[in-house]
């Protein structure tokens, strides 16, 4: 990424209302977090903390595979859409949970997606300076 990328990226990732959306979740999860972790006298190492909501996650995504119609030898059911969001939004509470155990802030996540958005449109264009991404003509 060039300069002048980086300098677009952060502009945007200032004046970003979004930005104000997920500091409020970030804020959320972090209350909710302080909770569980007082209430059931919890202590793990960071280690344990990413193992864990890690599995946690893939537990939510397994649910949420649940609710679609994955499996080509059986009939198609309806989807409940409702209930499909909610498990998508499970998974938001176990990856911003995730990611303040690893030290990250909500304008971080703004700024590293940011970042890497716009890394992963460079290769999409075969302009990445990364191995393996080169567009054929």
């Amino acid at each position: 990424m060039n300069e002048q990328q980086a300098q677009k990226i952060e502009r945007v990732a200032k004046m970003s209302p979004i930005n104000d959306k997920l500091t409020e979740m970030y804020d959320m999860q972090t209350k909710l977090d302080q909770r569980i972790i007082t209430e059931r006298g919890i202590s793990k190492t960071t280690d344990e903390w990413v193992v864990g909501l890690t599995i946690a996650m893939e537990s939510e995504i397994d649910e949420i595979r649940r609710e679609v119609n994955w499996r080509w030898w059986k009939n198609s059911k309806p989807i409940d859409q409702t209930a499909l969001q909610e498990e998508i939004v499970d998974v938001w509470h176990f990856l911003l949970s995730l990611s303040r155990v690893v030290g990250m802030s909500p304008d971080d996540i703004h700024r590293i997606y940011m970042e890497k958005n716009a890394e992963n449109h460079a290769r999409q264009s075969g302009t990445s300076e990364k191995e393996g991404y080169e567009v054929s003509k």
